[in-house]
């Protein structure tokens, strides 16, 4: 065999080869994106499916009211600025009936651990409907309750209701005690209560 003839086979076994590697790109990019369409909903399967939930029967739902993130801001805001007015270094937080903290506002100076007691602080007086420093005076007669998960039985907490119900938790840690966080964080229940 001559050069040429080897040169000519190598550049057949290259174009060759180039080939089939596209031939199989494309067939894998095509089997993709056939895999990437869903499949069409049988007419059947789709008048089968259950009925919403606007069918169920009456007295089985029930709606909850929720403080907006606009009035978790400005309690929490409004704490804060309360507790600066004293020079206290504190951290506030909020959060919803479920625990859920919506807003926490770490003040400049605050300790590492008022950011927890602030959040626990928070939920203890959503869970219970009630301002932390009264539920101190219960843990005389059952001391146990100090024991129940993210509770935290200091002053600091007070309950955001509507009606009845608790709908949010405002808690402030940090000052000397809990009677001075109670109060910071009554100023921030204040500014939403009227409407600041």
């Amino acid at each position: 065999m001559n050069d040429k003839t080897r040169k000519f086979s190598t550049r057949v076994k290259i174009t060759a080869s180039a080939s089939a590697l596209a031939v199989v790109g494309v067939g894998a990019v095509g089997t993709m994106a056939a895999a990437a369409q869903p499949p069409a909903a049988a007419p059947q399967a789709a008048a089968a499916a259950p009925r919403a939930a606007a069918d169920l029967k009456d007295k089985t739902t029930t709606t909850s009211a929720h403080l907006t993130i606009d009035a978790a801001t400005t309690a929490a805001e409004a704490a804060l600025k309360a507790a600066q007015k004293e020079n206290q270094r504190v951290t506030v937080a909020v959060v919803d009936r479920n625990g859920n903290t919506m807003v926490t506002l770490r003040g400049d100076g605050a300790g590492p651990q008022s950011y927890d007691s602030a959040v626990k602080k928070a939920w203890t007086a959503a869970a219970w409907n009630s301002p932390t420093s009264a539920l101190v005076e219960r843990l005389e007669d059952a001391p146990t309750l100090a024991d129940i998960p993210n509770t935290l039985f200091l002053g600091g907490g007070v309950p955001v209701a509507q009606g009845d119900a608790p709908i949010a938790g405002i808690g402030v840690a940090g000052a000397p005690s809990g009677t001075l966080d109670e109060k910071f964080a009554r100023a921030g229940l204040a500014a939403i209560d009227n409407g600041r």
